[in-house]
């Protein structure tokens, strides 16, 4: 196991302090609860408390599958299992999401985010795959982001088998961000078939940015970011080595991935890697859409779902995925 890092300041800011006045005032007064309702700062000191309360509340069956509107089947996919989920009753070939989860690179599972992740399986009528990858600090790069690779390429070459009619997008949340960023590089690079689309929500991008101060709405913050990047890279966190694929912003070449939907919030540590991320891809001549929600902190619309800014922020999600779906051609595998 990865020691912790030594130097890993406390978390002592109060909530009443002025710089709140960056959260959009929606998500602001939940934010103590929220705050509270998890061990924080993430460190490998609590991460066993952190695993045991995400286990306690994953999304059982019953939740998940909408009084019926959406069935779930488990699969292996190599070496990792994946959470398939379709609408029901939609009959014929639909496009695929290979979804992938968020939790540092620590925590979590196939199952954490799919709440929110399953408006797409019915707004948009797409077949979920979420991947089950394997955490750090008990498998440190390159085991998490080969298992996404290797579950997205079992998803391709079992097109007809899971009913998804070849456009594929790659997607995930925060750590899963990263994870689909680094896929999606590896994917292109090992000349895996064209992809529909790459969504990268809040993600978490370069292993280099751990030093911000902490923020008393940081609901993900230096402190526990520096946590999950040790945790995968341990003592090449932030040196001349890490390869893109672990860090996908530590990447030379952005050409050639498929058209991108990047957002997060200006609250959100991730804020400028995302951003830059994003115009380095514009720069390789790449297509991406680029969503900056104002006084959104990290993952603030799966943290307060019913905020106006939440729905907005899942509805451009949808609306990216449908004209997306649309317009890019089936790919050939």
């Amino acid at each position: 196991m990865t020691d912790q890092p030594a130097d890993l300041p406390a978390e002592t800011v109060p909530l009443d302090h002025a710089d709140l006045a960056a959260v959009d005032p929606e998500l602001r007064e939940p934010l103590p609860t929220i705050m509270a309702a998890t061990p924080r700062p993430l460190t490998l000191d609590v991460l066993p408390a952190r695993r045991a309360l995400g286990a306690e509340l994953r999304p059982t069956d019953e939740l998940l599958s909408r009084d019926g509107r959406i069935t779930l089947e488990t699969r292996q996919a190599g070496e990792t299992s994946v959470l398939i989920a379709r609408p029901a009753g939609m009959e014929g070939p639909l496009p695929g999401v290979v979804y992938l989860h968020g939790g540092g690179m620590i925590a979590g599972d196939e199952r954490s985010d799919l709440p929110g992740v399953l408006e797409w399986v019915e707004q948009v009528g797409v077949v979920v795959v979420s991947v089950a990858y394997r955490l750090a600090p008990e498998h440190p790069y390159p085991a998490g982001v080969e298992d996404c690779h290797a579950a997205l390429t079992w998803t391709l070459a079992h097109l007809d088998e899971l009913g998804i009619d070849g456009r594929v997008v790659l997607a995930g949340t925060s750590a899963g961000g990263g994870l689909a960023a680094g896929t999606a590089l590896l994917h292109r690079d090992r000349g895996g078939a064209d992809l529909a689309g790459l969504l990268l929500m809040c993600p978490m991008l370069d292993d280099r940015r751990v030093d911000a101060p902490v923020r008393p709405y940081d609901t993900w913050s230096s402190v526990s970011n520096r946590t999950g990047w040790t945790a995968l890279l341990g003592a090449a966190r932030g040196g001349p080595d890490v390869p893109p694929y672990a860090a996908p912003a530590r990447a030379t070449d952005l050409s050639g991935l498929p058209p991108a939907f990047i957002d997060v919030g200006t609250a959100d540590i991730f804020l400028d890697e995302d951003v830059t991320f994003t115009q380095r891809i514009w720069a390789a001549g790449g297509r991406a859409d680029l969503h900056v929600w104002a006084g959104g902190f990290h993952a603030f619309d799966h943290l307060v779902p019913e905020a106006q800014i939440s729905g907005e922020a899942r509805a451009a999600r949808v609306g990216w995925l449908k004209r997306i779906l649309q317009t890019r051609p089936y790919v050939t595998v």
